[in-house]
């Protein structure tokens, strides 16, 4: 009577062990996953962390003798008023060294010179014009009073975590398994695999679930390193937030061994993984929000994974939404998952 077969001796089981080693030996891939991530939120969350507001650099033309108009910009908190020639001002204004030029007109009036399409421009312009106007004794008709607050969670920091997040979910599920894949065709390792007792979908499922143990030290070292160095808030669930980073590095895994399942070499396989990530890297709201292209675009835009993931990770840990309110976007993820492993089962050979 045969012994009664044990669960490490399954192909699946054997495989999936055999992609973390893979992983583990290769240095690149390590630093690429894990410490890449903490090293781009470090940097940019120094560039862009909360301090004091900074001065807008403004120039101003003014006459021999002119003090009152260079003393009334100087007089305002939110501006950096430096006296220049009128020749000089013009080119620092093209340069971009200034975004507003002020003077005055032949009529004794005041003139701003600005591009307008430049959002700070716009905002110095009235800060310049507001300076000058209560210089000249305007009264402000209804009194205001301000209460400067900080939130945790409308930081810019707190923004891009998520976008991080679902960004490195993204490459290491399409880069690392699709390597790895094309890689051994390359090598003519999968054609010695096809006299195994083995199914396609086996050995292409052990790729998927080997990514489910390094997701929880990939989701954790970020989210970890983000929430103790920087604040970042997490205000939902954490079982939500678990499914959300399953199913999504799931789905990048399918759409990796989708685009590995025919390519024959490397230089191939990188331009299909490119072609599929660049619109979702520029589209998907990684370092900005997907609302700023035209609504014409975004039923296209919501239709991507990564922006479905991006929106689900910063309801979860910013808003705190539930299951309901994330719903529509593990939907579009889910989707994705189950299309791009069934065409990547169908499509994949081992030659």
């Amino acid at each position: 009577m045969s012994e009664p077969r044990r669960w490490s001796d399954y192909p699946l089981v054997q495989l999936t062990r055999v992609r973390y080693r893979e992983f583990f030996r290769e240095p690149e891939a390590v630093f690429w996953v894990f410490v890449f991530p903490l090293l781009l939120a470090a940097g940019l969350g120094i560039a862009f962390r909360n301090r004091a507001p900074e001065r807008t650099v403004i120039g101003v033309v003014a006459a021999p003798g002119d003090t009152a108009l260079l003393a009334a910009l100087r007089s305002s908190r939110e501006l950096q008023a430096s006296a220049m020639t009128d020749s000089a001002a013009a080119q620092a204004l093209r340069t971009g060294d200034v975004v507003l030029v002020v003077s005055r007109t032949p009529a004794g009036g005041i003139e701003y010179r600005y591009d307008q399409t430049r959002p700070e421009s716009r905002i110095a312009r009235l800060l310049a014009d507001n300076a000058l106007q209560r210089a000249e004794g305007r009264q402000d008709p209804v009194p205001v009073r301000e209460r400067l607050v900080e939130e945790r969670g409308a930081r810019y920091i707190d923004f891009l975590i998520p976008g991080l997040l679902g960004m490195n979910l993204m490459g290491s599920g399409i880069w690392g398994l699709g390597f790895a894949i094309v890689d051994a065709r390359k090598k003519r390792l999968l054609k010695r695999l096809i006299a195994t007792p083995m199914s396609r979908w086996q050995y292409l499922a052990s790729f998927a679930l080997s990514r489910l143990t390094l997701l929880f030290l990939e989701v954790g070292l970020l989210l970890g390193f983000a929430v103790l160095v920087f604040g970042v808030p997490m205000r939902g669930s954490l079982p939500l937030l678990l499914l959300i980073c399953l199913l999504s590095s799931l789905c990048f895994a399918s759409l990796g061994l989708l685009i590995a399942s025919r390519a024959q070499t490397i230089e191939g396989a990188s331009g299909l993984m490119n072609l599929a990530m660049l619109p979702m890297w520029i589209f998907s709201g990684v370092f900005f929000s997907s609302s700023r292209f035209p609504e014409t675009i975004q039923p296209f835009i919501q239709a991507l994974p990564l922006t479905a993931v991006i929106d689900a990770l910063r309801g979860n840990v910013l808003r705190g939404a539930g299951f309901g309110t994330v719903a529509p976007e593990l939907a579009i993820i889910l989707g994705w998952m189950v299309v791009s492993f069934g065409l990547a089962v169908k499509l994949f050979r081992w030659r």
